[in-house]
């Protein structure tokens, strides 16, 4: 069972920047998509970004838009810039794959994605 592990998590102020990475337990042939997903205290999980793997396409939500910056090294590795981080970016951060294209892609959905990793925490303070 591949497993996906994230790190780069950790406490900031505002302003400050982190880079996370997520790292597959080995390579894996079938990549189609790679995902993160935060969630804060109290609120429901929510999409922050993806990467198609074939087309390098990359999604963000708004609030992450111009901030935050997904990539891949071509392997088993996905990370996320984040840059001028607030506050409210206080989350628990996970990624996602989605391992094969099933005809559609929601990926904004949680439930599209195959592999989780057990989340990293970043703490932003003002």
């Amino acid at each position: 069972q591949v497993q996906l592990v994230e790190s780069g998590g950790g406490l900031v102020q505002a302003g400050a920047s982190l880079k996370l990475a997520c790292t597959a337990s080995e390579y894996f042939n079938s990549i189609y998509a790679w995902g993160w997903f935060r969630q804060a205290p109290g609120k429901e999980r929510e999409f922050v970004a993806t990467i198609i793997w074939t087309a390098s396409s990359t999604y963000y939500a708004d609030s992450v838009k111009g901030r935050f910056t997904i990539s891949t090294d071509g392997k088993n590795t996905v990370y996320l810039q984040m840059t001028r981080l607030k506050p409210e970016d206080t989350a628990l951060y996970y990624c996602a794959r989605k391992d094969s294209y099933s005809g559609s892609y929601s990926y904004t959905d949680s439930n599209e994605y195959d592999r989780w990793g057990q989340g990293t925490q970043v703490t932003v303070s003002s």
